[in-house]
């Protein structure tokens, strides 16, 4: 969807409430912050209850819209205080939320049909079709992959329905969003709930190829504009109320003048923070080295010599008119931005000694306190009756009452986009468990097959062969971008012709292709199923079977009743840049990796288009824990085979079918209990 107003919104971070009146007065048309659960910012400073209540008043009255991030995925016992956290949020009147679990997506739309929602770049859609289906479940913007291009861009927001955002200028992820399992499986904290280790940030190989530059689009003012998207954000909760306040300002600036950043400006945006400069090689679609970067001791040098500054709110001057007859309630209205309300009190009695005088209510009217107006005694207009009293707790009494009234009124949210939920109709039918089979690479088919183990093995779209035997399962690649999508289907088209019925969806988007090409889908951990709900969204959209998430335990496993990885190197990150290609050169392709600072390994394998998957240096198996499983419902599983040998492969296998222990001599995983 094109925007309908000159400007993209400027969308700011704010992580604490400090920040949040520094985007405010730097010039911010919106901010984002999260409360104190349910965001993937769980270590910055945060709001509870009051002071995000405070937050949404406060940015209400100086025309700035709030959305409150919730976008980390789900446990099933959380759904109830998620819902009842969104019910606070819709009560205050936020004006969206940001969300990246399609089952807290379709609990929201059912319990909150009024309530906007943006679906957060955690849920990774990279094209049309994937901001289409979330926009059919309710969901009325959508972030876009950090990964796309300007020419992806801007033919995704011409052709979905939804508003389009994309990140301007932070930090990057050098893994897509809501695809990053490293740091979960790893280091125990799960980047999809926000407790993210950086791992990327760490060296590799005796040096940081993983350590991508921040993000700056500031050079690309005049072609954003023109791009057609909604809104423009600037990364950076975790950072303080100096950093918000210097690059809203310069962005606000750019965005007025229609113009790109001086040079003088971009090394201001770099004296605020940076990692050795800036990239925006995405963006143009340059993803070479130059891209990488970390924070160098002489960027950290030039932001400790930022100057420190308090940023307090900004009060709203107002007018008053107050009554206080004789026989009659007093009235006080209070006048802002052409508005007013007014509020009764108490009836005056007659005095018995020291009247009411002019001077004396004024001041105790003009006394706004905490409030976020001022009120000088000269713009207050005063009908007082002679010889009247009021006790001086009445005359506060009115005061705060009208200020409520009054904030009350000009906070009031703007009425928000809310789409239409649309229900797929499917008519798929449910499977009670699959042992199912990825096969990264081709000479492996046959002993996969021999093996009898597998309902369905999958081959990657691309390894289909004319001239030699195919599996009944096609693995659709996990990131498809706009300009990618009628590559792919005329590759789904054949592999279908050559014996595929079934297909591996790794995106929301894929149950497009998947229909069209008539293939029957299966949902991929990458779908990032923690929770029923989120299972039922995906077998309401036609999936006869879904592998869940590896963060799962065994009894949360049990209780959605889905299949879990049983075998394999899980990946841990979806590379857009080929690793293998700037680190090894082409002839090392599928046989390299990345070695920590312990010496540990972690295999890169190709993806589609040249992305890479870089995989856990542990191999899960569960092979000699099969009566474990069956204690826990699990009949069924999901196999990856990506950098076995043949002879690896067989010997896996056949340990597996006689329940005997991991044969070979890699470090191994298992779900846990």
């Amino acid at each position: 969807m094109q925007r309908k107003t000159p400007l993209p919104e400027l969308l700011a971070p704010a992580g604490s409430y400090e920040a949040l009146v520094a985007a405010i007065e730097a010039g911010a048309d919106a901010v984002y912050l999260g409360g104190k659960g349910f965001n993937a910012r769980a270590y910055a400073t945060n709001f509870d209850e009051e002071s995000l209540t405070r937050a949404v008043r406060y940015a209400h009255l100086h025309n700035v819209k709030v959305y409150v991030t919730l976008n980390t995925l789900l446990y099933d016992k959380e759904l109830s205080e998620f819902l009842d956290y969104a019910k606070f949020l819709y009560e205050i009147e936020v004006d969206a939320v940001i969300i990246a679990d399609v089952g807290a997506i379709s609990l929201l739309k059912k319990h909150l049909p009024n309530l906007e929602l943006h679906a957060s770049t955690q849920a990774t859609a990279h094209s049309s079709l994937g901001a289409d289906e979330l926009y059919s479940m309710g969901v009325s913007r959508v972030v876009l992959s950090r990964e796309l291009s300007l020419e992806n861009i801007k033919k995704t927001t011409e052709r979905c329905y939804p508003e389009t955002e994309i990140f301007l200028h932070g930090a990057l992820c050098v893994c897509h969003s809501g695809q990053c399992l490293f740091s979960s499986l790893v280091g125990e904290r799960s980047g999809n709930r926000g407790e993210c280790a950086q791992p990327c940030r760490l060296p590799y190989n005796n040096s940081y190829p993983l350590s991508l530059k921040d993000l700056s689009l500031s050079s690309h003012i005049p072609e954003l504009i023109e791009s057609g998207v909604s809104s423009l954000k600037i990364e950076g909760r975790m950072k303080s109320p100096e950093y918000v306040f210097g690059v809203t300002s310069i962005y606000r600036r750019l965005l007025d003048e229609r113009r790109n950043a001086t040079k003088e400006e971009q090394k201001i945006l770099a004296s605020l923070f940076s990692r050795s400069g800036f990239t925006d090689g995405y963006f143009v679609g340059n993803t070479e080295k130059n891209m990488l970067g970390i924070r160098s001791d002489a960027d950290k040098e030039m932001t400790r010599g930022l100057e420190k500054r308090a940023f307090k709110e900004r009060k709203l001057k107002i007018t008053a008119e107050c009554v206080i007859k004789e026989g009659y309630p007093a009235t006080l209205s209070l006048i802002c931005k052409g508005k007013s309300i007014t509020v009764e009190g108490t009836i005056p009695e007659k005095a018995k000694s020291s009247p009411l005088s002019e001077d004396g209510v004024k001041a105790q009217l003009s006394k706004m306190g905490n409030t976020f107006f001022s009120l000088e005694k000269d713009d207050i207009s005063l009908s007082l009756g002679k010889g009247l009293n009021m006790p001086i707790s009445a005359l506060n009494v009115l005061r705060r009452e009208a200020a409520e009234a009054l904030t009350r009124e000009l906070s009031k949210k703007e009425e928000g986009f809310i789409p239409e939920v649309k229900t797929r109709k499917t008519n798929a039918e449910r499977v009670p468990s699959l042992t199912t089979a990825l096969c990264f690479k081709r000479e492996l088919l046959e002993a996969i097959e021999k093996s009898s183990l597998f309902d369905i093995i999958y081959l990657p779209v691309t390894e289909f062969d004319e001239n030699g035997r195919n599996p009944n399962g096609v693995y659709i690649p996990p990131v498809i971008t706009e300009n990618e999508i009628e590559r792919v289907i005329p590759l789904l088209e054949r592999s279908k012709a050559l014996g595929a019925r079934y297909a591996l969806l790794g995106n929301i988007s894929h149950f497009e292709l998947a229909e069209r090409v008539g293939l029957i889908p299966t949902g991929d951990h990458r779908l990032n199923i923690l929770n029923k709900e989120t299972k039922r969204v995906y077998e309401d959209m036609g999936a006869i079977r879904c592998i869940l998430s590896p963060e799962l335990t065994l009894p949360q496993i049990r209780d959605i009743k889905a299949d879990p990885i049983v075998y394999g190197r899980i990946p841990l990150m979806l590379l857009e840049r080929c690793y293998m290609k700037e680190n090894f050169g082409c002839k090392k392709c599928n046989d390299c990796s990345l070695s920590d600072r312990k010496g540990v390994k972690f295999p890169l394998i190709r993806e589609f288009e040249h992305r890479n998957l870089l995989l856990n240096s542990s191999v899960t198996y569960m092979g000699d824990k099969k009566d474990l499983l069956l204690s826990y419902g699990i009949k069924g599983g999901h196999f990856i085979f990506t950098t076995e040998t043949k002879e690896e492969c067989k010997m896996v296998l056949s340990a597996y079918k006689k329940g005997e222990p991991y044969p070979l001599s890699h470090t191994i995983r298992r779900i846990k209990k």
